[in-house]
């Protein structure tokens, strides 16, 4: 196991900053980016952070974080559609933290349900960008396993 996180984003976040921003707020994707590698240094994490607005390359990413300390994963919209990426969370064996810029149960009723939250170690939402430090803290509170 190495001090790796992979922190992954999932479709339309790329747009974060004027997406919405009554809901996502002002922060752009690169803010998230910079934050997570200060708060990842901080724990001694390498951060590897990625986006896509393709399901099968979030897949890949997931599979590439094979061996990795954690996965730190912002599905997005998958998150509430894709059995795909239930799968590769599972197949993994990687501590994942699912994780949300926006409160999903405060929000319409189809973003009530994840396919990810039952293969996730926990879920973190309603934070903004703080999100993504709760999940690597998260992550560094977790025991290691060889």
């Amino acid at each position: 196991m190495t001090d790796t996180v992979h922190v992954l984003n999932g479709p339309n976040l790329n747009l974060l900053g004027t997406r919405e921003p009554g809901i996502y707020g002002a922060a752009t994707l690169a803010d998230v980016e910079a934050l997570c590698r200060a708060e990842g240094k901080a724990l001694g994490f390498d951060i590897v952070f990625r986006q896509t607005n393709s399901e099968g390359a979030l897949v890949d990413f997931i599979q590439a974080a094979r061996g990795a300390r954690g996965i730190v994963l912002n599905a997005a919209a998958y998150t509430h559609t894709s059995v795909a990426l239930r799968d590769a969370v599972a197949a993994v064996g990687v501590p994942t933290i699912e994780v949300h810029l926006s409160n999903v149960f405060a929000r319409e009723d189809f973003r009530h349900h994840s396919y990810l939250s039952p293969v996730a170690r926990g879920v973190i939402c309603g934070f903004g960008p703080q999100s993504y430090v709760l999940g690597l803290r998260a992550i560094a509170g977790l025991p290691q396993t060889p």
